[in-house]
């Protein structure tokens, strides 16, 4: 006899399999180890057709994988004022950290300029 919480995730397991985006397993191994790709060379890259349609399928996965939408001249070869790009990089910022973690770090580094760097023998 099975459970009734067992019927139940078995069923959002098999609800989220079949609502899943198709494209995302394609897209997450295109892309893989690359830091910033164009939609054009993407969609080149999986073998649909450049159409906005499927720039908009590919969106939600590659947000979901950590890409943020950007415009650039630099991912177009030879890309010069009128020619601009729309594609998908990676940001590069390191997390944020609080504001008493930098504190913390300020006051007990002396390199930092905390509150012991005047007792710094140089």
């Amino acid at each position: 006899m099975v459970s009734w919480c067992e019927q139940l995730d078995r069923a959002s397991a098999e609800l989220a399999k079949h609502t899943a985006d198709p494209l995302r397993a394609t897209v997450e191994a295109t892309v893989r180890g690359m830091d910033e790709i164009s939609t054009h060379a993407l969609l080149d890259l999986i073998g649909l057709p450049n159409s906005t349609g499927n720039g908009r399928r590919i969106s939600k996965a590659m947000r979901d994988l950590g890409y943020v939408p950007i415009k650039s001249r630099r991912l177009m070869p030879g890309g010069y004022r009128d020619t601009v790009t729309r594609g998908w990089a990676r940001p590069r910022l390191p997390p944020r950290h609080s504001m008493s973690d930098q504190k913390t770090a300020q006051l007990t580094d002396p390199n930092r300029g905390g509150k012991d760097a005047r007792y710094r023998v140089a």
